[in-house]
């Protein structure tokens, strides 16, 4: 099996030695996603709001561009830096996923790359 790297310009570059996204198989694993702006690579904002919605959109942009659909993802793992949050980013992700559940983790966690209060990464899959 050989592993397609994944590349969109309609998420941001990657901000290190990593790809945005990989297809291997029927599987699709799409790396961390902050709320950078994808036409900048500057934060979208210091609101936990903006900068979780801009985190999502730039995952579904990744999953789109690799030829997913957000009904493929089957996982998330979500990093925010203040748990207090936690609702607001259950609202948020609530409209962007609409009636697809996919299994989900939320930690806490102390700090993340470029000073972002939340990141998101998730796995999809798609049977052949």
């Amino acid at each position: 099996m050989s592993a397609k790297v994944i590349q969109t310009d309609r998420a941001p570059a990657a901000i290190g030695p990593y790809s945005q996204g990989i297809v291997a198989g029927g599987w699709l694993f799409v790396s961390g996603q902050l709320g950078l702006k994808p036409a900048t690579g500057e934060m979208v904002g210091e609101g936990f709001g903006d900068q979780a919605r801009q985190a999502l959109e730039n995952l579904r942009s990744i999953v789109e561009g690799a030829g997913f659909a957000l009904t493929d993802v089957v996982a998330v793992d979500v990093f925010i830096t203040d748990m207090a949050q936690f609702s607001v980013f259950n609202n948020i992700y609530a409209e962007v996923f609409s009636e697809h559940k996919p299994a989900r983790a939320v930690v806490e966690v102390k700090g993340l790359p470029r000073g972002a209060l939340v990141e998101v990464k998730c796995t999809a899959f798609r049977g052949a």
